[in-house]
C-alpha cells in the first residue's frame, strides 16, 4: 500500500475517571496516584512529549482535577505544551470533547490513550503512526488472547469453552483520521448512544474499518490498587538510578539606612536594613529559587511577582514554604539546604544555629540536613563597601524515596 504523509498526529489523553476499582487515596484518583516518585498521567503525558512526531497534546480532565493537574505539569519537562479540556460523565463523552477541542489545533489524525497506561513505548507509537501513513482511516493496537476462556452460566458454573482463535484485547492509543473519527462519535452523541467501551467499538458502529496492529505487553492498564503498587514497585526497583537533583539559586538585595536585617528568616539589629519588596531575605530567597530548581518549577519571581502589592512587606518563610510544597507534590524529599551569606556585616556567626533551626523548621527536615555559612568580600565591590548583602543557596532533593 502507497505510503502517504500524516500531516500532524494530535494526542488525546483521556484523564477525567474517578478510578472507584484503585480506591480511594490523599492524592487523589488514581491517575494522579504516584508511580515511581510521579503522577501516572505524569508518564504518560512525559512519553508523548518526549516522541517526535507528536503535534497538540488534549488532556481531558475531571473539573475537580485541575488542581492536581497544574501540580503535576510542573513536573513536565513540556509541560505547558498541554492543553486541557474538561471530560464529561462517561469515558465516550470525554474522549468527544477531546476531539471537539483537538479538531481547533490543526491536527489531521488523532491518536487516543488512557492516562492509566503509562507503559507503553516509542516502538508502539511508531507502529501505530505507520500504519496510519498507510491509509488506515482507523488503528488498534492490540495483543492475541493466550488464556483458555470460560463462559459461564447463570449459577456461576463453566458451560462453555470459548474459541480463542481470531480474538485479541484493546489496547491504546487508538488511532483515528480526526475528521472521520470526530464524526463517528458526534453521530453516537445524537443517536444518545453512550455504551461503546472504547473508540474501535465506535468506529466499528460507524462503519469505520480499522487495521489491528501489535500491541505491546507491558501496555497495561492500572485498573486496581494492586496494580498501581506492582507500578510503583516496577519503577522504584533498587536497580534504577537514584533520581537526585541539585538546585542553585542566587540573590542580593541593596543596604540602606535602618535598624536590622532578616536572615534566614532571623532579624539581626543593625545600623541598616535590606531594601526591598518583600522583607528582603536574601538567604530564603536564594533557597527557594534553589528548590524550585530542582522540579523545573520556575524562579521566585514567578510565583510571587514583586509588581504584586499583596507581598510587600511580607515574611520570606512564605515563599520557601510554598517552594518546598511544591517539591514534595512532585514527589520530592528534601535532603540538604545549604545557604553561603556574604557580607561585610552584621556578624552572622553568633545567630548561625538560630538560623539553621529555623531552616529546619520551615523545610521540615532535621537540622543536620540545614547548613548556613558566612563569608566577607575582603572589601572589594558593593558587598565590600557595605552597599548590600548576597546569598548563594544550594538544595538536594531526591525524587521518589522517603528520608530516611
Amino acid at each position: 500500500m502507497q505510503q502517504r504523509e500524516v500531516a500532524t498526529i494530535g494526542i488525546i489523553v483521556v484523564a477525567a475517571g474517578r478510578g472507584e476499582r484503585a480506591g480511594a487515596s490523599d492524592e487523589g484518583p488514581k491517575q494522579y496516584r504516584r508511580i515511581g516518585g510521579h503522577p501516572v498521567i505524569a508518564h504518560t503525558l512525559e512519553k508523548f512529549l518526549a516522541w517526535k512526531r507528536s503535534g497538540p497534546i488534549i488532556a481531558v480532565i475531571h473539573q475537580d482535577d485541575h488542581e492536581l493537574f497544574e501540580n503535576m505539569r510542573l513536573c513536565l519537562r513540556e509541560g505547558n505544551r498541554v492543553i486541557t479540556v474538561n471530560g464529561g460523565a462517561t469515558r465516550q463523552q470525554s474522549v468527544l470533547a477531546g476531539l471537539r477541542a483537538l479538531s481547533q489545533h490543526g491536527a489531521s489524525h488523532v491518536m487516543i490513550h488512557d492516562a492509566v497506561r503509562p507503559f507503553f513505548d516509542e516502538e508502539l507509537l511508531n507502529r501505530v503512526a505507520t500504519c496510519l501513513e498507510q491509509g488506515n482511516a482507523g488503528v488498534l493496537p492490540a495483543m492475541p488472547v493466550t488464556d483458555t476462556l470460560k463462559r459461564s452460566s447463570a449459577d456461576g458454573h463453566v458451560a462453555e469453552t470459548v474459541d480463542r482463535a481470531g480474538l485479541f484485547a484493546a489496547q491504546t492509543p487508538q488511532a483515528f483520521a480526526l475528521p472521520v473519527i470526530l464524526h463517528a462519535h458526534e453521530r453516537a452523541a445524537a443517536d444518545g448512544r453512550s455504551d461503546f467501551t472504547d473508540d474501535a467499538s465506535i468506529a466499528e458502529w460507524a462503519g469505520i474499518p480499522v487495521q489491528l496492529v501489535e500491541g505491546s505487553p507491558d501496555n497495561v492498564k492500572l485498573t486496581v490498587k494492586r496494580d498501581i503498587a506492582m507500578a510503583d514497585a516496577k519503577l522504584s526497583s533498587p536497580t534504577a538510578l537514584p533520581d537526585v537533583r541539585t538546585g542553585n539559586g542566587y540573590d542580593v538585595h541593596q543596604l540602606e539606612p535602618g535598624d536590622g536585617v532578616t536572615l534566614c528568616g532571623i532579624f539581626i539589629p543593625h545600623d541598616q536594613k535590606l531594601r526591598g519588596h518583600s522583607d528582603a531575605d536574601v538567604a530564603l530567597h536564594a533557597l527557594t529559587d534553589a528548590l524550585l530548581a530542582t522540579c523545573g518549577a520556575g524562579d521566585i519571581g514567578d510565583h510571587f511577582p514583586p509588581s504584586d502589592p499583596q507581598w510587600k512587606g511580607a515574611p520570606s518563610r512564605i515563599f520557601l514554604e510554598h517552594a518546598a510544597r511544591i517539591v514534595r507534590e512532585n514527589g520530592g524529599t528534601i535532603m540538604n539546604a545549604d545557604v553561603s551569606l556574604i557580607a561585610e556585616a552584621p556578624k552572622v556567626g553568633p545567630h548561625r544555629l538560630e538560623m539553621r533551626e529555623r531552616l529546619s523548621e520551615i523545610l521540615e527536615i532535621t537540622l543536620d540536613r540545614c547548613s548556613v555559612k558566612a563569608t566577607t568580600n575582603e572589601k572589594i565591590g558593593f558587598i565590600g563597601r557595605r552597599e548590600g548583602i548576597a546569598a548563594i543557596a544550594t538544595a538536594t532533593v531526591v525524587y521518589g524515596v522517603q528520608a530516611k
